[in-house]
C-alpha cells in the first residue's frame, strides 16, 4: 500500500499565494492510485504540480465536510472522470475493492460527521486520523490490533493555550499519543498543519525526529 500527500495544510491556508515558500494544500491524499480521501478544492490543482494522476481514481471518501475538506466541484469532477463517491457514516464498515475501510467517530466537534479512516489492504493497515483532537477510545481499541501506519492531525505546533486543542492536536499531543499507541503501531506521520501555527517544514521535521514522527509534505508519497 502507498499513500500519495496530495495536501497538508490547515484550513488557514486559504487565500494565500501558492508561490510562498513552503506552501501546503488542503490536507487530501491518494491511496494506490485508487482510492481518494477527501475532495477537497485543492486537489486538483495539487495533482497537477506533483505529477499525481487521477485517472485511475476509483472510490472517493470523506472524513468531514468542512470546506477544505469537501468541495462539490471536486467531487463532481472526480464523479465525472469514472470514481464513486461511498458515503462513509461514523462507525461504518465497507468493502471496496480488495480494501476493508472502517469508519470511526473524531473528536473534531465543530463537525459533527467527523471520522477517521482503518484502511487494510489485506496485507497492511493505515490509519487516517484527520482531522481530530485526541483519539476516541474505541479508536484506541481498534488500533490495539494493529496498524503499520498512522497518519495524524497536527495542527496547532507548540503554541500553548491554543483554544484549538478541543477539536485538534498540537505536538506535545502527538508525542504522548505515539508514546502510547508504539507498541501497536509501527510508523506515525503528522499531516493538516496550520501556516500560523507552525515554522518552516525544516524546522518542524528537526522538532519530531528525535520522536522518530515523520512530517508529511505536499507530494509526499509513502509505502506502508
Amino acid at each position: 500500500m502507498k499513500i500519495q500527500f496530495l495536501g497538508t495544510g490547515a484550513a488557514d491556508w486559504k487565500g494565500v499565494p501558492p508561490s510562498i515558500p513552503g506552501y501546503r494544500f488542503f490536507s487530501s491524499a491518494v491511496i494506490d492510485d485508487i482510492l481518494l480521501i477527501d475532495p477537497g478544492p485543492d486537489v486538483f490543482l495539487s495533482s497537477e504540480k506533483f505529477g499525481i494522476s487521477l485517472k485511475d481514481i476509483k472510490w472517493v471518501i470523506n472524513t468531514h465536510s468542512h470546506e477544505d475538506h469537501f468541495n462539490v466541484d471536486t467531487l463532481n469532477r472526480l464523479v465525472a472522470g469514472g470514481a464513486e463517491f461511498i458515503d462513509f457514516g461514523r462507525n461504518d464498515f465497507r468493502k471496496l475493492g480488495k480494501y476493508e475501510i472502517r469508519s470511526l467517530a473524531a473528536n473534531h466537534s465543530t463537525c459533527e460527521d467527523a471520522k477517521h479512516f482503518m484502511i487494510s489492504d489485506g496485507q497492511k493497515k493505515l490509519y487516517y486520523a484527520l482531522d481530530g483532537s485526541w483519539l476516541m477510545y474505541n479508536e484506541y481499541v481498534l488500533l490495539k490490533e494493529g496498524a503499520d501506519m498512522i497518519v495524524l492531525d497536527a495542527t496547532i505546533g507548540d503554541v500553548p493555550g491554543d483554544y484549538r486543542i478541543f477539536e485538534h492536536n498540537n505536538l506535545n499531543m502527538v508525542r504522548e499519543l505515539r508514546q502510547s499507541l508504539k507498541p501497536y503501531v509501527s510508523r506515525f506521520v503528522i499531516s493538516h498543519m496550520a501556516l500560523t501555527l507552525h515554522g518552516s517544514h525544516e524546522l518542524l521535521c528537526e522538532k519530531m525526529k528525535a520522536d522518530s514522527i515523520e512530517v508529511a509534505c505536499d507530494g509526499l508519497t509513502l509505502t506502508v
